[in-house]
């Protein structure tokens, strides 16, 4: 069996392995935008209709929502789900790729709450 050569052969380093500023970046100009995350942490409790989200999240105008799941539909974090009715209903669940995050965000939401001073909200 051949030997590797390289880093790999003896180990990488966490600069190596570790992300990526391109990468980081890449996650936050999409992960980034206000209220993407509050729209994924209240998903992650289960499938929620449009005004249970505008309301469970608060201060997010109905065009902002509408705008943030249509782009976490399109980045395939998010499923929109139209019951026929009537009355018709829409319905938004995580997907696996959005369900595969939760872990992430939570860690992110740990330090906030380890490391950043209190919102007041």
């Amino acid at each position: 069996m051949p030997v590797p050569d390289g880093p790999a052969a003896v180990g990488a380093t966490a600069a190596e392995c570790g992300p990526t500023a391109e990468d980081l970046a890449r996650a936050f100009r999409f992960l980034g935008k206000r209220w993407t995350a509050m729209i994924l942490g209240h998903l992650s409790l289960g499938p929620a209709g449009f005004r249970d989200l505008s309301r469970g999240i608060g201060g997010i105008s109905d065009s902002v929502l509408s705008d943030r799941l249509t782009d976490l539909a399109e980045g395939g974090l998010i499923t929109r789900s139209v019951s026929s009715g009537p009355p018709v209903a829409v319905t938004y669940g995580l997907t696996g790729r959005g369900q595969a995050l939760m872990p992430a965000l939570g860690l992110i939401a740990a330090w906030a709450r380890d490391n950043l001073p209190p919102s007041g909200c």
